[in-house]
């Protein structure tokens, strides 16, 4: 039978502290890279892997983080769940992914209940739930660390990474115009996602640089679904004249707006140009590809739960908060104006 390999049999063929090896273990500063490296080696070598219940006993943590989302597009939360539990590999610590569709009052029930039965050590927020005051409130009233993912809220003195919405928005708008579309109409995403509002006023701030009057006629509420993409598309091409181009705030949506313009046997981009937001796989899966704005979801995710990590190991009194870039994908649904 083989002997199981302890963190005492680590230290000891490295030569380092048994503390040492719990600071590299749980990528804690106020290790030298060199000694990082030869524990690692040895982690390696021995074929070590931790007893998680004893490592979160030694150190009263349960080493989970949390991961609350509610977004109806499925290619987003993979994209997220990716990112995180890359950072979660990478820093010995495991993910819990929990679904919320809950407000005000239920959704501080629903995680209070979630905090008693999962003792977690951290927890982050992807959108919405980053510009939600009460919850806020409640993991500070708590103490409960926390990162916001794609939050709009810049003044919260947290952990925050989230890219730049109304740029991205104002640079597929203008890259319609630059084609010649003056008539572009717009599909709103999910109200409660700060993301909504965000990429809304990049459109408008797109239209009045080039002095192009905004038309409400031309905007649907969408929810970033794609049921709720076909819905505003048979609003907006039944609009007399029809617009030239349409932008909504996520693939799926415009995806929507692709298969009905078809249906009703127009040519895209010829007849009418589509473009989208995130740069989800469908928009390189359909024919022809959507025009987009690529989001770093999986990058965002990944650095805000690392932060999170260091943060509970370590506390900051300077919180890590960054804007990543975005940028324009041009692909086939868009061309100039015929």
């Amino acid at each position: 039978m083989m002997k199981k390999v302890t963190i005492n049999s680590v230290a000891s063929h490295a030569g380092v502290s048994k503390k040492t090896v719990s600071r590299v273990l749980n990528n804690e500063p106020n290790v030298s890279a060199a000694t990082r490296e030869k524990v690692l080696a040895v982690f390696k070598e021995l074929d070590y892997t931790p007893n998680p219940i004893a490592r979160g006993l030694a150190q009263n943590r349960s080493f989970i983080i949390g991961c609350l989302y509610d977004n109806p597009s499925k290619s987003y939360i993979t994209r997220v769940q990716t990112g995180a539990l890359e950072a979660c590999k990478e820093n010995n610590y495991n993910l819990l992914i929990h679904p919320c569709e809950f407000r005000g009052e239920a959704l501080i029930n629903n995680i209070e209940q979630l905090l008693q039965t999962s003792r977690l050590d951290g927890i982050v927020l992807t959108p919405p739930f980053g510009d939600f005051a009460e919850l806020v409130a409640f993991l500070k009233s708590k103490k409960i660390p926390y990162a916001r993912v794609a939050s709009a809220l810049l003044q919260d003195d947290s952990i925050s990474v989230r890219s730049n919405d109304e740029q991205g928005a104002f640079e597929i708008t203008e890259h319609l115009i630059s084609l010649g579309h003056k008539s572009i109409a717009f599909i709103k995403g999910h109200p409660d996602h700060s993301a909504t509002q965000q990429r809304f006023k990049g459109y408008r701030r797109s239209l009045a640089s080039h002095g192009i009057e905004f038309d409400e006629r031309l905007v649907e509420e969408g929810n970033f679904s794609y049921h709720s993409g076909v819905d505003s598309a048979r609003s907006i091409l039944d609009l007399s004249p029809r617009p030239t181009a349409v932008f909504a705030s996520n693939d799926y949506m415009a995806a929507a707006v692709l298969k009905l313009a078809t249906q009703r046997q127009l040519k895209v981009p010829d007849d009418i140009s589509i473009a989208g937001f995130d740069n989800a796989p469908i928009a390189r899966h359909i024919w022809p590809g959507l025009t987009t704005i690529a989001q770093p979801v999986e990058e965002m995710t990944k650095q805000a739960v690392t932060q999170l990590i260091s943060h509970i190991a370590q506390p900051q009194e300077q919180p890590y908060q960054v804007t990543l870039e975005s940028r324009l994908i041009t692909r086939e649904s868009t061309s100039a104006i015929k």
